[in-house]
């Protein structure tokens, strides 16, 4: 996972030309956040520290739920960074693995996947949180779900809003000569099967993902 992100964080800032890049996904943070802020010569912003602290903005008990992949909750890396903001708040963390297999299926509402999140629910629910962080940039397609197991009462967090603040207050708007917003143009790049991918990306991101650029690297290194 270090060895991909790094390849394709380089290739970004080289092949490219970006000016920030924002590793979208907690385990791939989890991994090699640290790692690509001290190689990239642009701003790299993670989404690990924005949920977190949208999370504990939210909590009302001080008792924070975060669910993940097995990768991301075992790196610890939601326990650094909530002692990095000094917060007296309690963390407890679950891995949720499955939850993206059924998310690429498009079974976001099925029975299945509802008794399985009353299973990997369990520890957050025992420990009484009145907020949970969904920490992978798949779950929120779960929102539905997620929220009838865990009742009315438990705030769901994405990072996705807080982190697109983040972003925002970093770079700053792109004024054009008239003084409106220059509009954004999206540009996509896969290095998997590019059919498949534009057919789940749609479904997940929108009509916007159209066109997919095919992209091959050499095995990434360690």
């Amino acid at each position: 996972m270090r060895g991909f992100a790094r390849q394709i964080a380089g290739s970004l800032v080289t092949d490219y030309g970006v000016k920030m890049v924002v590793v979208a996904c907690n385990t791939a943070a989890a991994a090699a956040l640290d790692e690509l802020r001290a190689e990239l010569d642009v701003p790299v912003l993670g989404v690990i520290e924005p949920g977190l602290r949208s999370a504990v903005r939210a909590t009302r008990n001080g008792r924070v739920g975060v669910i993940g992949t097995v990768g991301t909750i075992a790196s610890g890396a939601y326990q650094r960074a909530l002692a990095a903001v000094e917060c007296e708040a309690e963390l407890t963390c679950a891995a949720c693995p499955g939850f993206v297999e059924f998310v690429e299926r498009g079974e976001t509402g099925s029975e299945q996947v509802h008794v399985l999140a009353e299973r990997l629910l369990r520890p957050v629910q025992d420990a009484g949180v009145d907020t949970l962080l969904l920490g992978c940039t798949h779950y929120p397609f779960l929102a539905r779900t997620l929220a009838d197991v865990m009742g009315r009462d438990v705030v769901l967090v994405s990072s996705a809003d807080e982190t697109a603040f983040e972003i925002r207050a970093l770079i700053g708007p792109a004024p054009t000569a008239a003084g409106r917003e220059r509009q954004g143009r999206l540009r996509f790049v896969s290095s998997g099967d590019v059919d498949h991918f534009r057919i789940l990306g749609r479904r997940l991101l929108g009509p916007e993902l159209a066109e997919v650029e095919p992209r091959s690297w050499p095995d990434a290194g360690p």
